[in-house]
């Protein structure tokens, strides 16, 4: 039965590490459509029909390769199974060039928030939430779920199983713990029962969608592009964090190898080619890299 060997599929890659959620599903939803058709095996014109009742040739792209990787896998050990061809193209779209806001942008988009809207707590929050993407380039959701308990005085942040089900230590700079901490004097006050860091006006943890509208209404005020093939996102705060990081690299091959890894590591990336993936937001950034490029083409060390 085709369903069980998904089963089996789909735990492999859990106990890999992966959530596989959406994946599951689709992979199930191909499983009882092959077996409706009385089919206990992965063929070619199956999985094309089942991947094109998507409505969007991106989806259909993703279906197909839910079933190519599957049918791999289970070809190891069966070779019924038939892998189909990538007919509907990429599954993935380049991803674009991320927009980089400049230290200075970021003062504004922070005193911005800190007075938008009426003189209560919302503006201490999101002014500190801010900050502290910036200062620490977590992602928006890893800052909604922080509690109380994840600030270690000695230490710093303890980001527990984010993106990729992984946990980190995110140490905190003097002037970003000493900003986290008033905050929190008048946070407390207002929410004591409630264990997360940041808090609504009713006193319940932020939402992403709350936290993108305060995003848009600071940059807003602060003249930033509204277009959407140049508009900054609450992920410009990271970004901007990691850029930053990145143009502070030590020279040498073998520092700028260990500064990588110790980045993407720092700031969660399951793969160093996210990090890496940067390197093109920043023109000062690609220059440098030609240019030692010319140099070592030229007969200079690298």
């Amino acid at each position: 039965m085709l369903a069980a060997a998904v089963d089996a599929y789909v735990a492999m890659r859990r106990a890999a590490g992966f959530t596989f959620q959406s994946e599951a599903r689709q992979l199930a939803s191909f499983a009882a459509f092959a077996e409706g058709r009385a089919e206990s095996h992965v063929r070619v014109s199956l999985a094309v029909e089942w991947a094109a009742l998507a409505r969007s040739m991106p989806q259909r792209a993703r279906r197909l390769g839910h079933v190519i990787r599957l049918a791999r896998y289970l070809r190891a050990e069966d070779r019924a199974h038939e892998v189909p061809p990538a007919v509907f193209g990429a599954e993935k779209r380049s991803r674009p060039t991320p927009y980089i806001l400049t230290p200075d942008q970021i003062r504004q988009l922070v005193v911005a928030a800190s007075r938008s809207g009426y003189r209560t707590l919302r503006r201490d929050t999101y002014r500190t939430f801010f900050a502290l993407l910036a200062a620490t380039g977590l992602r928006a959701s890893e800052a909604i779920h922080l509690r109380l308990d994840d600030i270690t005085p000695p230490d710093g942040l303890v980001i527990r199983c984010s993106k990729f089900r992984k946990s980190r230590l995110v140490p905190l700079h003097e002037t970003a713990r000493a900003g986290l901490e008033r905050y929190l004097q008048r946070r407390l006050a207002y929410a004591p029962a409630e264990p997360h860091v940041f808090v609504s006006l009713r006193g319940k943890p932020l939402l992403l969608h709350d936290v993108e509208v305060a995003f848009r209404t600071a940059a807003r005020a602060i003249g930033l592009p509204d277009s959407p093939r140049a508009r900054p996102t609450r992920h410009s705060l990271r970004h901007a964090f990691a850029v930053q990081a990145l143009q502070a690299c030590p020279d040498g091959r073998d520092a700028i190898t260990r500064h990588m890894l110790a980045l993407s590591t720092y700031l969660g990336h399951a793969k160093v080619a996210d990090t890496y993936w940067y390197l093109e937001a920043v023109p000062e950034l690609m220059r440098d890299i030609a240019d030692r490029c010319e140099h070592f083409v030229t007969g200079g060390q690298p």
